[in-house]
């Protein structure tokens, strides 16, 4: 089996598919790509057994036939090439241990040993029930307002993943890790209602592949299984199981107190006095009254303190309210507008953080912080 690719073709389909490897692998054929060809069509696929990425690409061959090679020793070979070609072919070793991959550049010879392609896991099989079509740069966007504020708690399965929340009238990604939660909401993405929670780690790798495409995303679900296809990939990962918490209900409805800020401004003070603050609960304390903001922070351990006046509009009665100053950074970081309002109502219910600028007519971005009480 023989064919011809280009190295920088390539380099790509595996930087498409990479992510998605481990090498904690309790299957360490899991730790190779399958590489299955059709004449001029080169199938690759990544796996960790949860979630399975697959790319195509064309290649010159008259060929078909798999392998399964190294996915490590392999990729970083590939790096090591600029743009050219590569003609790859599968040979027997000759002796017990197997084929091996013969890599020909212009002048210089290599070859990999191989491992039993027949050991790689069969793909799920698949049957939709329901399927939603989404462009890549709305769910890019969706997943770069989301997946910061899910949670890493294993005890919680249901909050380390994305809600994604189709609608008659709007859709909503939701992420909570019950100390924050962000709802993205779109208004030009309607259907039929439909709801399933995506795990992080696939959707930290699609976000990346996302983002500079203008493709469109079809996903297709059951109960168990999402399968996303896109351009020349497929995605199939499991969902997780459960109910989702309705995270409508810790939304404060009433919120009288508005503090309207420059985002970057506002980033910057509390980068600052996040460095004076007690370590153990990142404490940032917000006393608002007239158009001052005063932030107070401080480690009484080392004694450490910060005291920062900021320039800001304020509407509201005079209050103090402690927030966790890594999470409002995280969450002032991924916005994208000059200015941000923070809507309160008293000192042990959640700010609401939304942006006031920088959004389409049909998005609308809403961000929660649960307060930090005592010092």
């Amino acid at each position: 089996m023989k064919f011809i690719v280009s190295s920088g073709e390539l380099q790509k389909a595996l930087q498409t598919v990479s992510g998605v490897i481990s090498t904690s692998q309790s299957r360490p054929i899991l730790e190779n790509y399958l590489f299955e060809l059709a004449e001029n069509n080169l199938k690759i696929t990544a796996s960790d057994g949860e979630t399975t990425l697959i790319t195509m690409l064309e290649v010159k061959s008259d060929d078909a036939g798999k392998f399964a090679v190294p996915a490590k020793i392999f990729q970083d070979f590939v790096k090591t090439y600029g743009e050219q070609p590569l003609t790859l072919s599968v040979k027997d070793s000759g002796d017990a241990n197997g084929s091996l991959l013969e890599i020909l550049d212009e002048k210089d010879n290599f070859s990999v040993a191989l491992d039993n392609a027949e050991d790689y896991p069969e793909l799920p099989e698949f049957d939709a029930s329901q399927s939603v079509t989404i462009p890549a740069g709305v769910l890019s966007e969706a997943l770069t307002n989301t997946l910061f504020a899910t949670s890493n708690d294993s005890l919680r399965p249901v909050m380390t993943g994305v809600l994604f929340q189709f609608g008659e009238t709007e859709t909503n990604f939701v992420s909570t890790d019950s100390h924050r939660l962000v709802v993205y909401k779109r208004k030009d993405l309607i259907s039929e209602p439909m709801e399933f929670i995506m795990p992080k780690k696939p959707l930290s790798i699609f976000k990346n592949i996302l983002a500079n495409s203008n493709d469109d995303v079809t996903i297709e679900f059951n109960e168990n299984m999402a399968k996303f296809t896109f351009g020349n990939n497929i995605w199939i990962c499991r969902l997780i199981d459960g109910k989702y918490p309705n995270y409508s209900a810790v939304i404060p409805k009433e919120n009288p107190n508005i503090l309207t800020i420059n985002r970057n401004l506002l980033l910057n003070a509390i980068r600052r006095a996040s460095i004076m603050s007690n370590k153990s609960t990142n404490q940032v304390r917000f006393k608002l009254s007239g158009n001052i903001l005063h932030l107070h922070a401080e480690d009484t351990e080392y004694a450490n303190k910060a005291d920062m006046q900021i320039p800001c509009d304020y509407n509201g009665e005079d209050i103090n309210i402690g927030f966790s100053s890594k999470f409002l950074t995280e969450m002032l970081s991924v916005l994208r507008a000059d200015d941000i309002t923070m809507k309160m109502s008293q000192p042990n219910r959640p700010g609401i953080v939304e942006p006031v600028d920088g959004l389409e007519e049909n998005e609308n971005l809403l961000m929660l912080s649960m307060p930090v009480i005592g010092m």
